[in-house]
């Protein structure tokens, strides 16, 4: 096995610039997702990566191999589709050994290689089956043992998954970890979906308008964003302007427009020391925020600050706040841990204490000017026509 390494790759198409000089090096047997939004240039990433696309400028590289014009057939790769593009009317082991077919294998090879892939795909017992007998995550399954089947140093999935539904899907990112786990070779992912990303990569890789934003493994993404565009991306956060007004010791104090003078506070040990003055922006994490009707008790290491609810919605596993405080407006994620049926539940514009730890408080060092994306008013306008609709009930 050999590593991939993507050096200064770009793609025009017109005047759409697709992928915009993209290099990194993915490691040999590693699971690695590209992760971003429709447009921003990963499908053609992996499309060249495959064959189907030739690069404008740049190189491939497996191992020390150029690849970067070599047809899709001379390539150590091969790729699952979102369509799976299984032949109807061959069954799901002529299905999987039709590539050892091509190569006009022995019957006693094609069949020992086609019975130990199905195997391992969990497929075994449905070989003489057709693909309209078999389900969504089956149909995945054989898709799945055919781009194997040639023994690539390299697979390519491309949202192999966006055509099942949310149980499938779940069940099928295990059995695609397993799968790489016991076969060893790089697996290139891509996806928007974020879940998918974060729970089944050893690094991923985000992605918008044709660049790499940001790439590391799933915690450090989430927990350390390094722009706007990741903090909003990768799960949800609040992000909070501000300037910084002092810094004592490890400790920035930041003056935001809470509607009074309360400031926040951040660890600066653990970021990159800004200066007295400066305009500055975080991101805070909804799940990383308490909430309470009784105000907790002074910490030097915690941020409190007093707010209203101005929005409620209630999610299974937790319940989704707006609070707003002055003119900010916090999200705050309350988990579900037990129910107390004599406690009386946060209510619509009820005041409230909400407190988190100064290392939660993440400062965020690029594109701090870019506004944060629509899906917050959305969800705020969802949350407003629910509870006028409660109180017309």
């Amino acid at each position: 096995m050999s590593e991939v390494r993507l050096e200064n790759i770009s793609k025009d198409f017109g005047s759409f610039r697709a992928v915009d000089d993209v290099s990194l090096t993915i490691k040999s047997g590693e699971l690695f997702s590209f992760l971003g939004p429709s447009g921003c240039g990963k499908t053609t990433l992996l499309r060249m990566l495959a064959g189907f696309e030739i690069p404008q400028s740049g190189r491939i590289m497996i191992g020390n191999q150029d690849i970067s014009h070599l047809p899709p057939y001379k390539r150590p790769v091969n790729t699952i589709f979102q369509n799976y593009s299984l032949f109807p009317h061959f069954s799901v082991f002529d299905n999987v050994a039709f590539p050892l077919k091509i190569r006009k294998l022995s019957k006693d090879i094609i069949q020992k290689r086609v019975h130990d892939l199905l195997s391992l795909v969990k497929m075994k017992d449905q070989a003489n089956k057709y693909p309209d007998q078999i389900s969504g995550g089956q149909k995945q399954r054989v898709a799945i043992a055919r781009a194997l089947i040639n023994e690539p140093e390299v697979l390519l999935l491309d949202e192999p998954l966006a055509a099942l539904d949310l149980k499938l899907r779940q069940h099928m990112l295990i059995e695609l970890m397993n799968i790489h786990d016991l076969v060893g070779i790089t697996f290139i992912y891509v996806t928007h979906d974020q879940g998918e990303a974060m729970s089944i990569s050893d690094r991923v890789a985000i992605m918008n308008q044709g660049r790499i934003v940001q790439w590391g493994p799933p915690d450090d993404i989430y927990e350390r964003p390094t722009s706007v565009f990741s903090a909003y991306f990768i799960g949800e956060t609040n992000l909070i302007r501000g300037k910084v007004i002092s810094i004592e010791d490890d400790y920035v104090q930041i003056k935001c427009n809470t509607g009074n003078e309360e400031y926040i506070v951040l660890d600066s040990s653990v970021h990159e020391i800004p200066e007295t003055g400066q305009d500055v922006c975080f991101s805070l994490r909804p799940e990383k925020i308490a909430i309470s009707r009784s105000k907790p008790r002074a910490a030097d290491d915690i941020n409190i600050i007093k707010g209203v609810i101005e929005d409620i919605l209630y999610l299974g596993t937790h319940t989704q706040y707006i609070v707003k405080v002055g003119e900010l407006k916090f999200r705050v994620f309350s988990q579900h841990k037990r129910v107390y049926f004599d406690e009386k539940a946060l209510d619509w514009e009820e005041p409230v204490w909400l407190f988190w730890h100064d290392s939660d408080t993440w400062l965020i060092t690029s594109d701090i000017a870019q506004e944060p994306d629509e899906s917050i008013n959305i969800v705020q306008n969802t949350f407003s026509r629910m509870k006028k609709a409660s109180e017309r009930i």
